[in-house]
């Protein structure tokens, strides 16, 4: 791990990981004795291809995360550890796969299918360390805003879980209270309301920034979770407006075909970005991240702060609405195909990261937890998933054997409930009802449109053994019986 003399932190860290979980240890040396502040940006539903960073003719306008890429460094092959939000979530705040606490949809999604779904843990354990009670140890003051969708009541919130201050997180996984994205909002963990018509993501850029200005003298954590852009479809009128107009010129198509497991025939899967209302929430969003980075710098401590930019599963291209496209990637949220569980994943660590760098190197939100710990110089006791990845943030690469995935639910979007595993640039999926699997080189076929398991039989052998092996190692569970039907399970499972 290469010196940084010229700037204020010079970090050694060791890390002893593996991707079963075992203990892992961190161990950074401050010279300055300065410890980085962090800003950490987690967009709902927000999918790879929403972003004009990573899609440059994208229809939604994007120009601070643009900046922010500018800035830093961006990741093309960045992953969410599920395709739907509160697995997700967890996987950031803990650094662990969330099959190991069966918190594997979001809570608290029982929908049926063909079979019933797996068993499902609807809370983060309190006994969980999340990233917030990591950094509290080294005296950083921790700030949470937005969608926390992580237990159903009040014990499980973010003020139990190590945050300071909570604004707006609690049991519910959109803005369904009051008038949704507009004031009065009536959510209860904000106890101050707006004035009448203020726009909920503008209010958490606001209050993020406050935190900020407030804490700028000390180490802070700032977890900035957006509701946006999240269902209800609702945006600024003016926003509205100057993309309905825009849309005259993204005319096509809008509609393709996928496949469908609740029944016969096929779903509609969106592939044409020019929904108006959505482009609109796409703009606030992106103003909203606007907002909370000039505060960094007009509070002066842009140069000491790591920001990362990232979204908890893909763009919803399949159902409610279907109103973004993730093409070239297939399906979406609620899908274990790339649309599902490619993320946007920007990354500006001042002294470590090149501005305009972009990285291939496979990072998963597991990753989130040591990284961030290890900048921090914690010592972390316990096992965990992810890996610190600041390796691949000085332009280097990680050592991981592979990424898994493990989605035994029906999605409200119609995704089929299965697993997957990457390693280098092979994708296998197992579909969990009767357990074919479907190999990928994701390299030469991105849009998972070329099935290579009958050409490469020894490697697709090679790469579900792995992937049953992770399932034992992570307790998985399966599609349970349904009116005397019995799912495929793998043969190790119990």
């Amino acid at each position: 791990m290469k010196n940084n003399t010229h700037y204020w932190l010079t970090t050694f860290a060791l890390i002893l990981i593996t991707s079963s979980g075992n203990h892992a240890i961190f161990a950074a040396d401050a010279t300055t004795g300065k410890l980085p502040n962090v800003v950490v940006f987690l967009v709902d539903d927000l999918g790879y291809m929403d972003v004009g960073a990573n899609n440059p003719d994208c229809f939604y306008e994007t120009p601070n995360v643009n900046r922010l890429s500018n800035s830093g460094m961006r990741f093309t092959d960045g992953y969410a550890a599920n395709p739907v939000c509160s697995p997700t979530r967890y996987s950031l705040m803990t650094g662990k796969y969330p099959t190991r606490v069966q918190a594997t949809n979001f809570f608290s999604g029982k929908r049926g299918g063909t079979f019933n779904p797996a068993p499902l843990s609807d809370k983060m354990p309190l006994e969980e360390i999340t990233i917030a009670e990591a950094l509290k140890e080294k005296g950083y003051a921790t700030f949470f805003a937005g969608k926390w969708h992580l237990g159903g009541s009040e014990e499980y919130y973010p003020q139990r879980q190590g945050f300071d201050v909570n604004v707006g997180g609690y049991s519910r996984g959109g803005p369904y209270s009051g008038n949704k994205y507009f004031s009065p909002f009536k959510n209860p963990q904000m106890k101050i309301d707006s004035p009448e018509g203020d726009h909920l993501p503008d209010r958490l850029a606001r209050d993020t920034a406050a935190f900020i200005e407030e804490n700028k003298d000390k180490p802070f954590l700032a977890y900035l979770a957006f509701y946006s852009v999240h269902t209800p479809l609702m945006g600024r009128p003016d926003l509205v407006a100057k993309y309905k107009k825009k849309a005259a010129n993204f005319q096509g198509v809008e509609f393709a075909e996928e496949e469908q497991v609740f029944g016969k025939g096929t779903r509609k899967v969106r592939i044409l970005q020019n929904h108006a209302v959505y482009a609109a929430m796409v703009e606030a969003m992106d103003q909203a991240v606007g907002k909370v980075l000039k505060q960094l710098k007009d509070s002066g401590v842009e140069d000491n702060t790591i920001v990362i930019f990232t979204s908890d599963n893909g763009g919803l291209s399949t159902s409610e609405g279907s109103p973004t496209s993730n093409l070239p990637l297939r399906g979406g949220k609620g899908w274990v195909y790339e649309g599902g569980i490619r993320e946007p994943w920007i990354v500006r660590y001042p002294g470590v990261t090149q501005p305009g760098s972009a990285s291939t190197v496979p990072i998963c939100s597991i990753d989130l937890f040591p990284t961030i710990a290890a900048a921090a110089g914690v010592d972390v006791q316990h096992s965990v998933d992810g890996i610190d990845i600041r390796p691949a943030l000085e332009g280097g690469t990680i050592d991981r054997e592979a990424l898994f995935w493990h989605y035994p639910h029906y999605s409200n979007q119609g995704g089929i409930p299965g697993g997957a595993i990457r390693v280098g640039k092979y994708k296998l999926f197992e579909r969990y009802e009767d357990g074919r699997v479907h190999l990928y080189d994701l390299e030469a076929d991105l849009s998972e449109s070329n099935d290579l398991a009958d050409i490469l039989p020894e490697r697709v052998d090679q790469m579900r053994n792995r992937l049953h092996d992770w399932y034992q190692t992570v307790d998985a569970k399966f599609l349970q019986p349904k009116e005397g039907k019995n799912p495929w399970k793998p043969a190790r499972v119990k």
